[in-house]
């Protein structure tokens, strides 16, 4: 037993099960038959509605794990280059820093020869 909690459907859903529910509407059929086909039909799109939210909310979680998870792997690829970057700029500045004193050797070399 389990107990149902009335759903609130916009008037606009009512007016367009009840545009259904009269568009199939048979001759020999009551007001109130019409009324309980409408309410099924609302009942039908209240459901549809739920059915495609819940779908909608699973693609939206799938979405951001995706993003998730390549924002992660791009992070991951990132970080190796760049501390590949700073090992060559280290190198580079190690062999600047040379250069001026190698220069200043030999500039005294050549002042020594002559």
């Amino acid at each position: 037993m389990t107990a149902q909690v009335p759903t609130k459907v916009s008037s606009e859903v009512q007016s367009e099960a009840l545009r259904i529910a009269k568009g199939t509407q048979k001759k020999s059929q009551t007001k109130e038959q019409t009324k309980l086909i409408a309410q099924g039909i609302e009942k039908g799109i209240s459901e549809y509605k739920k059915q495609q939210k819940v779908k909608a909310r699973d693609r939206d979680k799938q979405r951001k794990k995706s993003v998730a998870t390549k924002a992660s792997v791009e992070a991951t690829d990132i970080l190796p280059t760049k501390s590949i970057k700073l090992e060559s700029s280290s190198n580079s500045v190690r062999a600047l820093s040379v250069l001026p004193w190698l220069l200043l050797l030999t500039s005294w070399g050549y002042f020594l020869l002559f």
